[in-house]
């Protein structure tokens, strides 16, 4: 970063106006020619122009402020205010050549005033034409009649956007003795060295500034990524240790050092300083987060594994409601398999702050793979959805926590404002969001719709299990398409011969194509996998053995649905009257 003292090219101008006509007497007039007297006119007019035009500067009002300008200098063409302030209106507008003309008339016209020439440096500057704006600087820097050194700083930038590396190493150094050492000239010829590859330079010039501020980690860092980049990582462990044999207690030190000793390929060394660093209360969290993420992504071993458990220790005894830390300690455990504990730590980070969409994300994720209550999830996308609207992800998490909850209007919003986000940029989650997005629209009793938005999914991926099992069980319900829907089952059954959804659903459109023995047989296998059978398939079964003629065996099932969840309205009615009703 550079010191600059930026150039202000405003002159104030000072106008008395007549707060009175002086009387001269009658012999002083006549003795004043015509001329004469025209001219005294056409003066006091102009300076009466001139502070209008002030005046509409001072208000902004810029096009009636040039047009007094315009009109002095037309009654006064000599006087040089009027052409700078004519051109400092032209520069703001970037109307730089017209602006540039102008500027030269004031100097022309008034040699001696530095504002004058600065204007003209500014515009240069502005054309992109560092060497000329240089040249007018330094002919002013060159004028010993009044202090210029705050213009040095100025003058090495425009030597740089000119590719004059010397002459800018010169004024820098001009600029370095009216200053000081501080860190902006250093970081500015340090970059000039590199340039010209003179390492041995640049790296005087960074013990220079080290050496002015003893104590400062800041420079002693600057130096050290210099050497680092240079492959002089010898060079640069002995500017931190000497460093911290004055000034031991330094932790973005130990985090140099944890470094250095990596790239030696010293990994005891190296954790015994990160260690160090971890356990200082003043280290910034930011680092120590992105250090720990660093490592959290290498090849796990025991030495890293253990490592990353003593750092996670300090990060929670110093920092224990830092959002960012409880965040990365939730990554940590889920990279160790334990989901339950990463969740934890993610829905603690939360509590703190919701401002981290990544960390938002996986909860939710998480939330939804340990099938936590539905009710906690929204209370959460909610959250997601309200600090990250643009993000279709998290209305899709929304809309799926509703739909879970039979909130289908308030789903069908959610998952509507995905696809309008989305865009089809991600192809994955726009099929996603039609799945659920086709659930809801047949729950909302617009199976037609649902059906076409099933086939809207079937056309990005055939084999979208989700779709094939929801599609015809639905069809099969609507006893519509069954050879279409018995085509889907029977794909999905192939595939996945132990899942007793799937199964479930092939035996219902066996049942409804009439192929009760068929059914009985996926309706048995069903019943078999499924650990905890759920009332609609007891109920299934009873309706097959119906109609296979065994009333005695359907009752039994038909009371084995009572009181289990997704059963039909007429189970009670088949109990009751020991037959099928549909």
């Amino acid at each position: 970063m550079t010191l600059r003292i930026p150039i202000y090219f405003a002159c104030t101008i000072t106008c008395i106006l007549l707060c009175s006509i002086l009387v001269v007497d009658s012999s002083a007039q006549e003795r004043m020619s015509k001329k004469q007297r025209k001219k005294q006119e056409k003066e006091i007019l102009a300076s009466r122009l001139f502070v209008e035009g002030q005046k509409y500067m001072m208000l902004e009002d810029f096009d009636r402020a040039f047009f007094y300008f315009d009109k002095s200098r037309f009654y006064n063409p000599s006087e040089a205010a009027v052409y700078f302030k004519m051109a400092e209106i032209l520069t703001r507008a970037n109307q730089l050549d017209k602006a540039l003309e102008l500027a030269r008339q004031a100097v022309e016209l008034d040699g001696d005033n530095k504002y004058y020439k600065l204007m003209i440096a500014e515009i240069y500057s502005k054309q992109k034409k560092p060497k000329e704006a240089a040249d007018v600087l330094k002919s002013l820097m060159d004028d010993k009649t009044e202090n210029q050194q705050q213009y040095i700083l100025e003058l090495a930038s425009l030597y740089l956007a000119s590719q004059d590396f010397e002459k800018a190493l010169a004024a820098l150094e001009e600029a370095e003795e009216y200053y000081g050492i501080v860190e902006q000239l250093t970081a500015q010829k340090q970059r000039i060295f590199l340039r010209q590859n003179d390492l041995e330079s640049a790296v005087m010039e960074g013990q220079k500034l080290i050496d002015a501020h003893p104590g400062n980690a800041t420079y002693v860092l600057a130096l050290v990524e210099i050497l680092f980049n240079n492959n002089r990582v010898d060079q640069a462990m002995e500017v931190v240790k000497k460093s911290l044999a004055t000034y031991p207690d330094q932790p973005e030190l130990f985090m140099a050092m944890f470094t250095l000793h990596k790239e030696k390929k010293q990994p005891a060394l190296a954790n015994d300083y990160v260690k160090r660093a971890f356990a200082h209360p003043d280290l910034e969290v930011e680092m120590k987060v992105r250090v720990f993420a660093e490592i959290l992504q290498e090849l796990k071993t025991e030495t890293r594994n253990n490592l990353l458990d003593e750092l996670a220790g300090s990060l929670k005894k110093h920092h224990p409601k830092d959002p960012t830390v409880l965040g990365i300690l939730g990554d940590f455990e889920q990279s160790k398999g334990n989901k339950a504990e990463a969740l934890v730590f993610y829905r603690a980070s939360i509590a703190e702050s919701t401002e981290n969409e990544g960390i938002i994300q996986a909860a939710i994720s998480l939330m939804f793979e340990q099938q936590i209550d539905f009710s906690e999830i929204e209370a959460l996308t909610e959250i997601a959805v309200e600090g990250f609207p643009e993000r279709p992800e998290f209305w899709f998490f929304d809309g799926t926590a509703k739909l879970a909850q039979k909130k289908y209007a308030a789903s069908r919003e959610s998952l509507e404002k995905a696809l309008e986000i989305n865009q089809d940029k991600n192809r994955q989650l726009e099929m996603m969001v039609l799945g659920q997005l086709g659930d809801t629209y047949h729950s909302l009793g617009e199976k037609e719709l649902a059906f076409s938005t099933y086939e809207k999914v079937l056309e990005i991926n055939p084999n979208n299990e989700h779709i094939l099992n929801n599609y015809a069980y639905f069809l099969s319900l609507e006893r519509k398409d069954l050879d279409k829907a018995k085509k889907m089952s029977e794909k999905l059954v192939t595939r996945f011969p132990k899942n007793a959804t799937y199964l479930d659903t092939h035996a219902w459109v066996l049942f409804q194509l009439g192929l009760y023995e068929d059914a009985k047989k996926y309706m048995e296998k069903a019943l078999e996998y499924q650990l905890e059978p759920s009332g609609v398939m007891y109920e299934h079964f009873g309706d097959i053995l119906y109609k296979l003629g065994d009333e005695k065996q359907a009752l039994a099932y038909w009371k084995k649905a009572e009181g289990l969840d997704e059963t039909s309205k007429f189970l009670s009615e088949k109990i009751k009257h020991k037959r099928y009703y549909e």
